[in-house]
């Protein structure tokens, strides 16, 4: 229980198909201003919670989110790289600490406002998870790392709900008020997008200047910290050039940016590791998939198979800004076959 629209309408849903239902509202930063579940809405989903007359449990894993979210942003970062804290957090948080507090709490399985289905799937034949039939919404991207255990613990009573519209009215319905709230953000611990001052401030660390590079080693500038920069990034060079020019790769060693053209972010192939299979047991031949990259992106097509521990996938054409730190997750239709976390391409 968040105390936004989605977890108040999974509730409503919830509470209306006969189960008993226990509230949980998990603290996830010491920093409550910072946190994408603050006191404001701990408050709120505990009035839901008196409202639809269930119990309602705070869970403070701030701590955890230190460890395996904030931790991992940070040191994803100093590598460069470029991570994904919402898979992380759904991972370690949502649905590891979160299932260990329902089992205390006596409860057999975890409902929330994701917008992913979970069902049971002829062709694989097991329970797999599916994208949400409001594709605007659909977060089963995000959700690709969950475990077999956890898929078959789930609920997402979200997923077949069409629109935002519709939810809000389950909300409604229910007699539930409101008021208008912001929907989540990219990085919630993060509210003003600043994420080098955020890393800057955690950390109490500068990050020392360096040079911008062309791929041949000419010197075009200098960089404020390499942290700052992303594969693919445009804006906020602070260059002066004579046409537009991109954010190709990074060198640690030399603590350098690499700046090249638009054509040469593309790239077919790529490597990823912290594999997670959920439609299948293992992938020993290339299989045709479609993969994404990245949250914002129409899945493309692709061959990919699992070699020396690794996921290997080759795109039918090449991506443009395949970023090390992202995941990329294998789709087939709907059904998410599994995904990892991209550690390598042809370009690096």
């Amino acid at each position: 229980m968040s105390g936004g629209v989605d977890s108040s309408a999974c509730a409503c849903i919830m509470k209306d198909e006969g189960y008993e239902c226990v509230g949980a509202t998990m603290r996830l930063h010491s920093q409550k201003s910072a946190s994408c579940v603050g006191d404001e809405d701990i408050n709120d989903a505990k009035r839901i919670c008196e409202s639809l007359k269930i119990p309602h449990h705070v869970v403070d894993f701030s701590g955890e989110f230190d460890k395996y979210v904030i931790s991992n942003f940070i040191s994803a970062y100093e590598n460069g790289a470029t991570p994904n804290p919402c898979i992380e957090c759904n991972f370690h948080l949502k649905f590891d600490k979160l299932f260990e507090a329902a089992e205390a709490l006596g409860c057999d399985t975890i409902a929330t406002g994701h917008y992913a289905i979970i069902d049971f799937d002829e062709k694989y034949g097991r329970r797999v998870l599916k994208k949400a039939k409001n594709l605007s919404k659909d977060q089963s991207y995000v959700l690709y790392r969950l475990s077999r255990n956890k898929i078959d613990r789930a609920i997402f009573p979200l997923g077949n709900i069409e629109s935002k519209t519709k939810t809000r009215e389950i909300v409604y319905e229910c007699g539930l008020e409101l008021g208008a709230k912001k929907e989540s953000q990219d990085i919630c611990f993060v509210p003003d997008g600043d994420y080098a001052k955020f890393i800057e401030d955690y950390t109490k660390k500068s990050y020392p200047v360096g040079n911008f590079v062309t791929k041949e080693g000419k010197i075009l500038g200098k960089h404020k910290g390499i942290i700052r920069y992303t594969i693919g990034q445009r804006k906020g060079l602070g260059l002066a050039l004579s046409h537009s020019m991109y954010v190709c790769g990074k060198n640690l060693e030399k603590n350098e940016v690499i700046i090249g053209e638009n054509e040469d972010l593309f790239s077919r192939e790529l490597w990823a590791d912290n594999v997670n299979l959920i439609a299948v047991d293992s992938i020993d031949k290339p299989i045709k998939v479609y993969a994404k990259i990245r949250y914002n992106q129409i899945e493309k097509s692709a061959v990919a198979w699992i070699e020396n521990g690794l996921l290997r996938v080759v795109f039918d054409e090449p991506q443009r800004a395949v970023c090390q730190g992202q995941s990329v997750v294998l789709y087939d239709g709907d059904v998410v076959i599994g995904g990892g976390i991209i550690c390598k391409t042809e370009l690096d």
